[in-house]
């Protein structure tokens, strides 16, 4: 079912490496056979070279070994180097005939020598970001195939493209481990560079009468922007937009392989949503009169990469959500066209919490543009027969839970589309005449956006119960109170480490040995929430023991009293100040 295979397939990359780890570097020795020189790392200072044997062993210097199946790369750090590994994987399906790999281990190998105390306090700073490196979820790659690029982009570009090193080949937008391979690349190390997405990968198998059908789904993730909810919103100044998500449906029968490709992304100007303890932190558009020239470039790069754009707005039209809804159809009317289009469509007043098959109203806006637009199609002999002249861009807040279901809409309809063209359907027949297929789709789609969402938000998608059964549930509607009360937390108590691994990790906080600058120091100790809890707790416990007494002696009530004032004066000092409470980046400048 899978197209064949590229006519030059780009050099073999190792596939299973042994590691021995001396006391003073670190030896990579390939045991797939497919070289006869070994990878030597410093543990000092991260220096690397190829060797043609390992260092002697003896009773004094018996390794630690392990085995690993890629190098991520190499993190420079002000103390120091390190080195990230993939210690387990699994395979998830294939892609172009080749398998697919999802990171499910990763580990954290570092090549520092601190000396000084302050080295050592860097060090151990430096260590919880390592920590939730460690933790980095929804990664996957391939040994031989090019997960970074669309089938289409990939059969445009050709085979003495192919014949590329995988690396070469990459968009650097969606290779997570771009700038952990910079010190690879310089080394000219091929044979360890392996390039990793963040996403999903996915594929179900379904039988139409007598045809068999593989759809598979893949998310990439943007890599110019990345971050965490509430610490990566809108657009930067160079128009890349937080939480940009390419994603691409491929349905594979009867020899014919077809691919759709739409993406999600942020509002694409400067706004920004700064938590603070509230459950919904204020919108604030940053910097407006540069809105319309940052969208301008978004929608010109979208335009260079996919063609025809329609941009679907799924945001309120009151509220804080309305007045980002002005900001961008003011920001854009400039540059509507026939192929810069925009649409609102406001998901919550037409289709409430449970009446999502409205969302056929917006469809009927689209249907002509995607007709027009088509898709991406190969014959059974590899031949190109149709491609993809345009996409959709859909946005809500988040780009999570009601840009999921309007991506899962539209990707159903051109998928129905597509079975009918191939003579799998009837023309009036739609997936929901069949309904195992139409089962695993909905899952499949619900995954999709449980993967997306859980990479930003911390928690599967919400209204998730809709994608995967085809309507609302009140194990559903349980299950995105608990994950709104999840999200809450993860915004306010942990996503700014989260953040900072993250950048650091995508070299936009560069750390390296040359230079002085240590992390910008913590909050103090009145600046923690934790310590402001367990004071009001106290506090109360004490009224409440005062209270007790009041009854025997009136002098315990004024006591009372204090303790009641003291909880009362914490909890507004906390409110008023909530932004210094919250577990910020510390690398996080806000653009105000």
């Amino acid at each position: 079912m899978d197209p064949p295979k590229d006519a030059s397939p780009s050099p073999k990359l190792h596939t299973r490496l042994r590691v021995w780890e001396f006391a003073d570097r670190y030896v990579f020795e390939p045991v797939d056979g497919l070289a006869d020189l070994f990878l030597s790392v410093s543990r000092t200072n991260g220096c690397m070279n190829l060797v043609q044997e390992l260092p002697p062993r003896g009773p004094s210097a018996n390794p630690k070994v392990r085995i690993v199946f890629g190098v991520v790369g190499v993190l420079k750090l002000a103390v120091g180097s390190c080195c990230l590994v993939i210690t387990d994987r699994d395979c998830v399906g294939s892609y172009m005939g080749h398998a697919v790999f999802k990171v499910t281990g990763l580990k954290v190998l570092p090549c520092t020598t601190a000396s000084s105390a302050e080295q050592k306090k860097m060090e151990s700073e430096f260590s919880d970001l390592l920590d939730a490196a460690e933790r980095s979820i929804g990664l996957y790659f391939s040994y031989e195939a090019n997960l970074t690029l669309t089938l289409q982009r990939v059969y445009d570009l050709g085979d003495t493209f192919k014949a590329l090193p995988l690396w070469r080949q990459a968009e650097r937008r969606f290779m997570w481990n771009g700038y952990l391979l910079e010190p690879l690349i310089e080394n000219k190390l091929d044979q360890y560079l392996l390039p990793v997405i963040q996403g999903s990968f996915q594929n179900i198998h379904a039988e139409v009468g007598s045809d068999k059908v593989v759809v598979t789904m893949i998310a990439r993730r943007c890599t110019r922007r990345i971050g965490t909810r509430c610490w990566r919103r809108g657009a930067d100044p160079e128009g890349y937009a937080a939480n940009f998500v390419e994603s691409e449906q491929i349905m594979q029968t009867k020899g014919y392989t077809a691919s759709y490709v739409q993406v999600r992304g942020s509002m694409p100007f400067l706004w920004e949503q700064i938590v603070d303890l509230t459950y919904k932190p204020s919108f604030d558009i940053v910097r407006v009169e540069e809105a319309a020239r940052v969208l301008e470039r978004h929608f010109h790069d979208l335009q260079k990469k996919y063609g025809a754009v329609v941009g679907i707005d799924l945001v309120n039209t009151t509220g804080g959500e309305g007045r980002l809804y002005e900001r961008y159809a003011k920001s854009i009317e400039p540059i509507l066209s026939e192929d810069i289009r925009f649409i609102h469509f406001d998901f919550h007043k037409i289709c409430g919490h449970i009446h999502f098959e409205r969302l056929s109203q917006l469809y009927d806006q689209i249907e002509d543009y995607l007709k027009k637009h088509k898709y991406f199609l190969l014959d059974d002999q590899g031949k190109k027969m149709v491609g993809q002249t345009g996409t959709v861009r859909t946005n809500c807040v988040d780009c999570l839970d009601r840009t999921n279901v309007t991506q899962s809409m539209v990707g159903r309809k051109t998928l129905e589309s597509q079975l009918q063209q191939l003579g799998v359907f009837g023309g009036n027949d739609t997936i929901s005449n069949y309904p195992a297929f139409d089962a695993d789709y909905k899952v499949l789609w619900a995954n999709h956006g449980d993967a997306i969402s859980t990479q930003y938000s911390g928690t599967p998608a919400l209204k998730g119960d809709f994608v995967r059964y085809g309507k609302r549930t009140t194990q559903g509607i349980f299950n995105d109170l608990w994950n709104a009360l999840a999200r809450y937390y993860f915004n306010n108590f942990a996503d700014g480490t989260k953040q900072d691994a993250m950048d650091l990790l995508q070299g936009h906080y560069v750390s390296s040995v040359s230079r002085d600058a240590a992390l910008p120091s913590k909050p103090g100790v009145m600046q923690s929430f934790r310590v402001a809890f367990a004071l009001i707790f106290c506090a109360a416990m004490f009224m409440l023991m005062s209270l007790r007494q009041a009854r025997n002696d009136l002098r315990h009530l004024v006591v009372a009293l204090v303790w009641a004032g003291l909880c009362v004066g914490i909890a507004l000092y906390v409110k008023k100040n909530g932004r210094k409470f919250c577990n910020r980046p510390r690398f996080y400048l806000s653009r105000n």
